[in-house]
C-alpha cells in the first residue's frame, strides 16, 4: 500500500463570516469516517495560523540555527490541513480528495510519500494507531 498526503490549501487570516465550519467539519468528518472503513485512515489535522509558524534554518557551516517567527515565505495560501491516507488505489485517494476539496472549497493537493519501501519512510501500523487514536 502507498501513502498519501493530501494537503488542504487556506487563505490568510479568519473564515470569512458567511462560512459555516460547522457544516465543513460534519462534512469533512463523512469523509473520514468512510476513509476509516476502508482501512486506508492514518492520520488528519488542522494546523494554527500562518502567523503561528516558526521557520528554523540551519545550515552546516553555521553553528546555530536561525529561528524565524513567521512563514518562510509570504503568500495568499498556506498549507491550513492535511490528511494522511493508504491505499493501493490511486483513483480512490483521488476521490476522496475530490470530497475534501467539495466539503471545503478549498485547493486540495495529492502527493504519494516517496522511498516508502525504505525503513523508516513509511508510517508503522503502530504508529498509525497511535496517531489515530489521538483522535
Amino acid at each position: 500500500m502507498k501513502t498519501y498526503l493530501i494537503s488542504l490549501f487556506s487563505p490568510d487570516g479568519p473564515p470569512p463570516a458567511e462560512v459555516d465550519l460547522s457544516r465543513i467539519m460534519t462534512d469533512l468528518e463523512v469523509v473520514n469516517d468512510e476513509i476509516r472503513a476502508a482501512g486506508s485512515w492514518v492520520f488528519a489535522g488542522g494546523l494554527g495560523d500562518q502567523a503561528s509558524a516558526t521557520t528554523i534554518r540551519k545550515s552546516d557551516a553555521v553553528a546555530d540555527a536561525v529561528l524565524t517567527d513567521g512563514p518562510f515565505i509570504e503568500a495568499k495560501e498556506h498549507l491550513g490541513g492535511f490528511t494522511i491516507v493508504r491505499s493501493d488505489d490511486y483513483d480512490v485517494v483521488l476521490g476522496w480528495a475530490e470530497r475534501i476539496a467539495g466539503a471545503t472549497g478549498l485547493p486540495v493537493e495529492v502527493r504519494p510519500f516517496q522511498g516508502e519501501e525504505e525503513p523508516g519512510q513509511a508510517p508503522t501500523d503502530g504508529a498509525a494507531r497511535s496517531l489515530s487514536d489521538r483522535r
